[in-house]
């Protein structure tokens, strides 16, 4: 690492770099379950395949939308931190329910439970990062926390696959060894991570939604840029689909994740430093570049080195859209709707994203693989040609 970026990484507040690592204990924890549990469910509490996949839904809607509601309570209240403690406090004391669950019941429970959490953590605690951000490292600071946030998404599964491999695949001390992180991820918002001061000088704005008239029309075009980029990227699941469908012994499928994120984490902070340098737009076109040829090449390519070829390029282009992505939407709306804006901006994410992985589905039931990373090229491409059109409509802001 090179002077200028040691001495941007020093100037980032100590409140940012908490929060980096608070994300990065909770998805540790997050992830050493998640990466067993529908293998869990199916072969030790005997739950068929499509009740996990209701569970992942209801799961992941839940956290969508509460998303949007807690973003406007925490810029109603003007405390992010307690928002983003109380979700980070729900996802903690879900964790021993996992090793406890003697029922498909009590899991769905759990993992209902946890992601109110994270609906309730995620505006607020992305809010408060901008907050703390200093302008002008607004993309390495979003940047910095994705990268921690995406080096637990891979830390977690490889401990679990090496904890299963020592134990003799025990799933449930692996689940009570996942409850540690989550609870050092809660201790470290609670006393590592102080509220601006600003905030107490923000004027309460009414609870509701009308204030979304205040948001502009920038921000609105910012909003549709990330909703056509997730309409053009569908769910990481189908890359593990793409690493069985190519060969990949099952024990090792995961590892298409943790490349995946290993790349992500690497790409993220360079990314948001650069867009800092020089513009928001010409970072995030070169990202869903990166994504047509991730897409393309996952299409095309039919052994295994293409696959993680492919997937290297996937990992690339969410480091180098993801974290800038979030920065738009504290580039385009005012200070005090921060928590009204990224819940928008999370819903019509998550909307989409559910959209897109449905289609990919049928595409891939229908016609197969390469039919569905095709589509995603395609898909890619116009939202690469609508980007170019918006740029201008975001005045270079990003």
């Amino acid at each position: 690492m090179h002077a200028g970026s040691r001495r941007k990484l020093s100037r980032i507040p100590r409140g940012v770099w908490a929060l980096g690592f608070v994300s990065m204990f909770m998805d540790i924890s997050s992830e050493m379950i998640h990466a067993l549990l529908p293998v869990y469910l199916v072969t030790v509490l005997g739950a068929s395949t499509l009740t996990v996949g209701l569970i992942e839904g209801i799961a992941e809607a839940t956290a969508n939308i509460t998303k949007i509601f807690s973003g406007v309570l925490s810029d109603w209240l003007g405390r992010r931190k307690l928002l983003a403690a109380i979700g980070y406090g729900l996802a903690a004391f879900t964790k021993p329910v996992f090793p406890l669950a003697s029922s498909v019941g009590w899991l769905i429970t759990a993992r209902f439970v946890d992601r109110i959490g994270k609906g309730i953590r995620g505006a607020p605690r992305d809010a408060l990062v901008a907050d703390l951000a200093p302008p002008d490292l607004r993309g390495a600071s979003i940047g910095l926390r994705q990268s921690l946030d995406t080096t637990g998404a891979f830390v977690g599964p490889l401990l679990a696959i090496a904890l299963m491999a020592l134990t003799s695949d025990n799933f449930r001390f692996v689940f009570w060894i996942a409850v540690i992180p989550a609870f050092i991820a809660l201790a470290l918002i609670i006393f590592g991570v102080e509220e601006p001061s600003s905030h107490s000088g923000l004027e309460k704005p009414p609870l509701g939604f009308s204030d979304a008239k205040r948001l502009s029309g920038t921000f609105w075009a910012a909003v549709a840029v990330a909703t056509a980029m997730k309409l053009a990227r569908f769910s990481e699941a189908f890359l593990v689909l793409r690493a069985q469908n190519v060969g990949l012994p099952i024990a090792l499928v995961p590892a298409a994740l943790v490349v995946m994120n290993v790349v992500y984490a690497l790409a993220a902070y360079p990314a948001g430093a650069l867009s800092d340098r020089v513009g928001r737009s010409g970072v995030l076109l070169a990202g869903v570049a990166l994504l047509i040829v991730a897409d393309l090449v996952l299409a095309l390519g039919t052994g295994v080195p293409m696959m993680l070829l492919g997937v290297v390029f996937w990992g690339l282009h969410m480091g180098f859209t993801q974290g800038l992505l979030a920065a738009l939407v504290a580039d385009t709306a005012p200070a005090d709707l921060r928590g009204t804006a990224y819940g928008v901006f999370n819903l019509a994410g998550g909307v989409s994203m559910l959209m897109a992985s449905v289609v990919a589905g049928g595409l891939w039931d229908s016609y197969g693989p390469a039919a569905t990373f095709l589509a995603g090229a395609g898909f890619s491409t116009i939202a690469l040609v609508g980007m170019f059109r918006m740029r201008y409509r975001l005045n270079e802001t990003v």
